[in-house]
């Protein structure tokens, strides 16, 4: 009688059902494969997220060795190739993460003549990144390299408030010194827009993060100079990685060692593999973290980064990037 009299409590009705159903399905949630024991569940992370408009449930599985594992079949032969799939030569992080524990790993070393192609360089005399005005500092840097280099120049920053900050500044100089040069920011147009007007211009100045750390083919002088603001360490706070991290811990691993420097170091090389992407390229790499150097973990980190050669005084990267121009010239 209620449904006929009042169809939109019915309706209501089912909505709430349907509510409650998920809300258990999500309270539950374990992640178990087709004709496998319960014993075979995969851990799940769940965490709530809420803003003024929205209240959303998340889940992830604490680990895909298991679920990645239910596709590999004993007749099939996967290959896997990137340039960053190790650290330091060693495999075992990639692995470890897919379950690919008896995986036959080979590496090759690149023919690009990294050495005097290109040059890393680690400013010796700016703060360390959470530092007040460590942003101002490294763009103080940044900006005699930009108007030192004739090609384009890529900033990656580990967040989206340093993109903000860092184009507000660059603008800022650009005015004071009266350089000329395009300046663009992610968000403010699509990606793909961004990148083919970047590549076009031949000499504009690009503020990206996550996205823009990978996935980009610029070769060329469209591209000689790619700046990162910080070593990309994931965020702590990130519910995932957090709770791969208490996992860690708990089974009497280092997460520092184990997690979360594998993923910088992984994350540090791809964003400085946007820089040589041929034979005949050639740029200049910016780190401004300092920790990369002064801190025994960077040496693990700079380790697996291309070999370029290496300088923390800002007149030899200039003299670099002279030399450069003149080879082009000739």
């Amino acid at each position: 009688m209620v449904a006929e009299k009042h169809p939109d409590l019915q309706a209501l009705h089912r909505s709430c059902t349907d509510l409650a159903a998920r809300l258990f399905q999500w309270s539950h949630a374990s992640v178990i494969s087709e004709g496998e024991s319960a014993s075979a569940r995969t851990s799940v992370v769940r965490w709530v997220e809420t803003g003024p408009q929205h209240f959303r449930l998340h889940s992830a599985p604490l680990s895909v060795a298991q679920l990645f594992s239910r596709f590999r079949r004993p007749d099939q032969s996967w290959v896997f190739t990137s340039a960053t799939l190790s650290v330091n030569g060693d495999f075992s992080y990639f692995q470890r993460q897919l379950g690919l524990s008896e995986a036959v790993t080979q590496r090759w070393e690149s023919p690009f003549s990294y050495a005097t192609q290109g040059m890393l360089f680690v400013p010796s005399n700016l703060p360390l990144p959470n530092a007040p005005g460590f942003t101002e500092k490294f763009v103080e840097q940044l900006v005699p390299l930009i108007e030192a280099s004739t090609g384009g120049v890529l900033v990656l920053c580990t967040t989206l408030k340093a993109v903000d900050r860092v184009t507000d500044l660059l603008k800022e100089s650009f005015e004071e010194r009266g350089i000329d040069r395009l300046l663009m920011q992610q968000g403010v147009g699509s990606r793909r827009g961004l990148l083919e007007r970047f590549q076009a211009s031949r000499n504009a100045v690009l503020v990206g993060s996550a996205s823009f750390w990978e996935g980009i083919d610029v070769p060329g002088d469209a591209l000689t100079l790619v700046a990162i603001d910080k070593l990309p360490f994931a965020p702590p706070d990130d519910p995932v990685l957090e709770a791969r991290l208490n996992a860690c811990r708990e089974e009497g691993g280092n997460p520092f060692m184990a997690y979360q420097l594998p993923e910088a170091a992984v994350a540090l090389k791809q964003g400085a593999g946007r820089l040589i992407r041929s034979e005949s390229d050639w740029g200049v790499l910016m780190v401004a973290d300092r920790r990369l150097v002064d801190k025994p973990y960077g040496k693990l980190l700079w380790r697996g980064l291309p070999p370029f050669a290496r300088t923390r005084d800002p007149d030899q990267v200039l003299a670099f990037m002279a030399k450069q121009r003149g080879i082009e010239a000739d």
